[in-house]
């Protein structure tokens, strides 16, 4: 009742507009995306068949078998999942979080929900993607760590931000950027700290956007080496 009347009086003493389409916000919880533009986002369901090791929408009538994108064949993480299609409510709202440290309650309840996937099996850890130290410096905040303690809260998991770090900074801007573009731009981008907490242990990554899946399992690949058990990824959001 008091988020309702809350709402009520943002709404009349301090209006603000939808990011996407320009009506009113009528419910904090949303962030910057109205009610609309969040209906309208592809939020990943039971219903929608996805790639079963990087989690690559397919289609939405759900087969009796499980299906394989086979573009992720060589990827080196056991299975990567996200909260939904990168797009409208989703997309803004991590375009926003890339300028602003602020998760809006909505994408958080998304991200705790898809953490419940039983796919990712006995954790022992949560590793944000880290940021280069030059990206970092610019930013003032990782993102992917912002994603994490939200996770990390909601499963009682530790956070190590310290064992992988990000050795090389990409100068190139990876947008518009071809799948092998991108798997040689993260090439031997990161390395592995502090050996010993990661071995023998199942760790879960976070990103906001998982597009190839270059980054994450260049991440996976080192932690592996490094003696990592298993590794799985989930992301705020999927690349369509």
């Amino acid at each position: 009742m008091f988020q309702t009347a809350y709402d009520s009086l943002l709404t009349l003493f301090y209006p603000q507009i939808c990011e996407i389409c320009e009506n009113s916000l009528e419910k904090s919880e949303n962030g910057i995306a109205c009610e609309g533009c969040w209906q309208e986002t592809r939020i990943f369901s039971p219903k929608e068949n996805l790639c079963v090791k990087c989690g690559r929408f397919l289609y939405s009538s759900r087969p009796e078998r499980t299906a394989n994108c086979h573009q992720c064949l060589e990827h080196s993480y056991e299975n990567a999942r996200a909260t939904g299609i990168y797009e409208k409510a989703l997309a803004a709202s991590i375009i926003h979080l890339k300028r602003e440290p602020y998760i809006c309650r909505r994408l958080g309840r998304l991200l705790e929900e898809a953490s419940e996937n039983p796919l990712f099996e006995d954790l022992s850890v949560i590793i944000p993607i880290p940021l280069s130290k030059k990206r970092l410096l610019a930013r003032g905040f990782n993102q992917a760590e912002l994603l994490a303690e939200i996770v990390s809260k909601h499963l009682q998991v530790q956070i190590d931000t310290r064992s992988l770090i990000r050795s090389k900074h990409a100068k190139v801007h990876r947008a518009g950027m071809d799948r092998r573009g991108r798997e040689l731009s993260v090439k031997r981008s990161f390395e592995v700290k502090r050996v010993n907490k990661i071995k023998g242990k199942n760790i879960l990554l976070i990103d906001d956007v998982l597009t190839s899946g270059a980054t994450v399992s260049s991440c996976a690949s080192v932690l592996k080496k490094s003696g990592a058990e298993n590794v799985y990824v989930l992301t705020a959001a999927r690349a369509a």
